[in-house]
C-alpha cells in the first residue's frame, strides 16, 4: 500500500469509527441492547466493506490503471452482492434492531464516502508523470 493509500484510509477509517461509535451510543439509550448491537454490526461491516475495498484499488493500482478501475467496479459489485446477502438473511432477525443498524450504515457510508472524498482531493499527486517519455517525440 503506498503512502497516499494509508492517508485516505485513515482519514476516512477514523472519523466513521466516531460515528459509528456515537451510533451505538444514541441506539444504546434510544432503542436498548439490541439497538446498539444492530449499529455496531452497522458500522463494523461498512469499516470493513471499504477498508477492503481500499486495499484492493491500492494493490490493482500498482499493476495498472485498467485493473485499479478493474478492482474498483468488482469491489462494488462485491459490496452490493454481499450486502443483499446479509439483508436477505438477517432480514428477520430478533438478534439486533434493524432500523439502528440501516441507519448506522448509511451514516457510516455517508461519512467514509465524504471523507474519502476529502482526502482525494486534499492528496498532492502527479497527474503526468514528469519522466515519462513520448514516443517520436525527441531524447533518446
Amino acid at each position: 500500500m503506498q503512502a497516499n493509500d494509508v492517508r485516505v484510509l485513515k482519514s476516512a477509517a477514523i472519523p466513521t469509527s466516531v460515528v459509528g461509535v456515537i451510533a451505538v451510543a444514541v441506539s444504546l439509550l434510544t432503542v436498548g441492547g439490541q439497538g446498539a448491537l444492530g449499529a455496531a454490526i452497522g458500522a463494523v461491516l461498512v469499516g470493513v466493506f471499504f477498508s477492503v475495498s481500499v486495499v484492493a484499488v491500492s494493490y490493482a493500482a500498482r499493476i495498472s490503471p485498467q485493473m485499479m478501475a478493474i478492482a474498483a467496479m468488482l469491489s462494488y459489485l462485491v459490496k452490493v452482492i454481499a450486502i443483499m446477502v446479509v439483508l436477505s438473511v438477517f432480514g428477520d432477525t430478533t438478534a439486533w434492531d434493524s432500523r439502528a443498524f440501516a441507519w448506522t450504515v448509511v451514516l457510516c457510508t455517508v461519512v467514509w464516502t465524504g471523507f474519502e472524498v476529502r482526502a482525494f482531493v486534499k492528496t498532492k499527486m502527479l497527474y503526468v508523470d514528469p519522466e515519462a517519455r513520448v514516443p517520436g517525440k525527441g531524447g533518446s
